[in-house]
């Protein structure tokens, strides 16, 4: 069933936490900006709190969103959900793993965080394989040091591991699609071999996957960690790819936080 709230947010997620007490599933979908930022309230009390099994779908997040300028371009939403206790936090890198996450949502019960962006990427996960809430994917094994990448900065990551090799350095590079819970295990193991670690995600570095990734390291293995993500300011108006390179956010900023990690071996 699909119910049109209108230009109502904090409504719909009111709706939605009610619907589970009828035992509905219900998806709630609008920009990453307005599905938290604008209804964090309502989240924390009427989703979070309540332990309601609420899935908040969160399209056009981060910069990427692009002419409709700071206003829209939300750089703190996946700080602000993962701080919510219970919520499962999941950032997907194409069209077919998002279909996966939206399908694995279903069946995981509790309050979930699911968020996209807007334009179109390479669609390079294959189509069959199965989404693991919470497991990292491995995508390219290397020595030098890992990338650890989240959203559309996954299929820059690995354009940045070919220029790399390139260059005699060898990436191994991460795809982690779930930010909490976060797979420390697949970290921990990538930076004992490797030393050293570039994070990169569509996201302000403050709050972001980089620093969970941070406490992970602090806790276990001390690691250098250079970090590829928005340097704590808003964002503006620009086509997607304008913004991602005036932001370095694409794979030469990634190739270049690698060669300035690998110094501090």
């Amino acid at each position: 069933r699909f119910f049109q709230i209108g230009i109502a947010e904090a409504n719909m997620i009111g709706i939605a936490a009610g619907l589970t007490i009828g035992g509905k599933i219900p998806f709630t979908g609008t920009f990453a900006n307005f599905s938290t930022g604008r209804v964090y309230d309502q989240i924390r009390q009427s989703v979070a709190y309540s332990d309601k099994n609420v899935k908040i779908c969160a399209s056009h997040a981060g910069l990427t969103l692009g002419e409709d300028g700071a206003t829209h371009q939300i750089l703190e939403d996946i700080g602000l959900m993962k701080m919510l206790p219970g919520m499962t936090v999941i950032n997907t890198c194409d069209h077919n793993q998002t279909k996966a996450a939206t399908i694995a949502l279903a069946d995981h019960h509790g309050p979930a965080y699911l968020r996209f962006g807007r334009p179109v990427v390479p669609n390079f996960t294959p189509a069959d394989e199965p989404f693991i809430i919470g497991k990292a994917i491995m995508l390219n094994e290397g020595t030098d040091v890992t990338i650890v990448a989240t959203g559309h900065l996954v299929w820059e990551a690995l354009i940045a591991a070919e220029k790399l090799e390139e260059k005699g350095i060898s990436a191994e590079v991460i795809n982690i699609h779930t930010i909490k819970p976060l797979d420390a295990e697949a970290i921990l193991k990538s930076v004992a071999k490797t030393k050293c670690i570039v994070t990169a995600e569509e996201h302000n570095y403050l709050g972001g996957l980089g620093e969970s990734i941070s406490g992970v390291l602090a806790l276990n293995n001390t690691t250098p960690q250079e970090f590829v993500a928005v340097q704590d300011s808003f964002g503006e108006s620009g086509t997607p790819e304008q913004l991602m390179e005036k932001y370095k956010l694409n794979n030469q900023a990634i190739v270049e936080a690698v060669e300035r990690v690998i110094k501090r071996k």
